[in-house]
């Protein structure tokens, strides 16, 4: 099976070298072959810094703080089960996923404390954020938040950015 992933890109993450955008979205593209995800996707990847993040997190989550990463998931999981809830986000046997958005500034920052590079850190962000538009959520268990992690580092292990130990 292959996925193909389109991503719609903010001026930020534009700017990004081609072979780091190329990293991310082969990390995007692993998490939903990890998870059997049967239609290609289209995703808005924002790349942005702590300020527009903390101002993004207020309006949608009423969090004043930034944070690394946001995701704005298009599915809903009803029973464990994936529902497109608009036939219009599918176009062509294409699922429009979704948003996110990522703070350079936070991952740069997180990278240098867990001393990791900042690819790796980047890669984590993208497939966090990408399990959370499939329907993941950390924060509703200690077993959902097990599971979630687990599956991270397995679609990071294959992407070939393990942590250093």
């Amino acid at each position: 099976m292959e996925i193909v992933i389109h991503l719609l890109l903010n001026e930020q993450a534009e700017a990004l070298p081609a072979s780091l955008l190329s990293m991310l979205k082969t990390c995007m593209e692993e998490t939903l072959l990890s998870e059997e995800f049967p239609y290609d996707a289209e995703i808005s990847f924002s790349i942005t810094d702590d300020a527009e993040i903390c101002e993004i997190n207020k309006e949608q989550r009423g969090i004043e703080k930034p944070t690394d990463v946001l995701s704005f998931p298009m599915l809903s999981l009803e029973d464990d089960v994936l529902v497109i809830e608009d036939e219009d986000m599918v176009d062509e046997n294409t699922v429009f996923l979704g948003d996110i958005v990522i703070s350079m500034e936070r991952a740069e920052a997180q990278a240098e404390a867990y001393g990791h590079s900042k690819e790796r850190e980047l890669g984590f962000l993208a497939v966090h954020s990408m399990l959370h538009l499939l329907g993941y959520d950390h924060e509703t268990g200690k077993a959902e938040e097990t599971e979630m992690f687990q599956k991270q580092e397995s679609v990071l292990e294959r992407v070939g950015l393990v942590r250093d130990r």
